[in-house]
């Protein structure tokens, strides 16, 4: 069994290397440190179906991850249907700015390792500061627009803010069709 250490890396870090090696191999066993590496790994592998067993170590933990032998108690994570991110600041959540915007890139960043991805990422208000020259996240924007995600930024938001100009990623949209796409679109998830 393939042995990986994900001991003292940042969140979401453990999560995407653990979802690699076990696309990779299968079955692997990870140390991790205590606290949110930990409960973060076990219950992305519990929830995909695999069996989990935890050993604590004096520096953290060694977890096993293996494929389910009956495949009948395996509760694989489902298919959604077609959703459309609406991202209307350059930040995730109320709390502090600093920790606001980490969590929007880390959670940008980490959307680049799902499988099921928006059909659209539509950008208002701040948040059309994340598509603009000097944001952290234009490469894994790039990324994803490659992977067919289509980008989208208010224009009023851009003009609004003078930064027009400055669109680096995906391209400029209007009021009109972000309300075609919010009405025709499954699931709009604001973030």
């Amino acid at each position: 069994m393939n042995t990986i250490d994900c001991r003292n890396m940042a969140c979401p870090a453990p999560v995407i290397t653990v979802k690699k090696a076990l696309e990779q191999h299968g079955e692997i066993q990870v140390q991790l440190d205590d606290g949110a590496p930990r409960e973060n790994v076990t219950r992305f592998a519990s929830n995909r179906g695999f069996e989990v067993h935890e050993d604590r170590l004096d520096n953290g933990w060694t977890v096993s991850i293996k494929p389910v032998s009956n495949p009948q108690t395996a509760h694989p994570a489902s298919e959604p249907d077609e959703a459309v991110f609406m991202i209307t600041s350059n930040r995730l959540g109320d709390g502090p700015e600093e920790l606001g915007r980490l969590l929007m890139k880390n959670f940008i960043f980490t959307l680049l390792e799902s499988r099921n991805l928006p059909s659209r990422m539509l950008f208002l208000n701040s948040g059309v500061r994340l598509t603009t020259e000097g944001s952290d996240v234009l490469d894994a924007l790039d990324k994803l627009a490659g992977m067919g995600v289509e980008i989208l930024s208010c224009g009023l938001c851009l003009d609004f803010f003078d930064i027009k100009d400055k669109l680096h990623s995906g391209a400029t949209t209007n009021m009109l069709t972000i309300v075609e796409t919010v009405l025709s679109t499954a699931r709009v998830i604001r973030l």
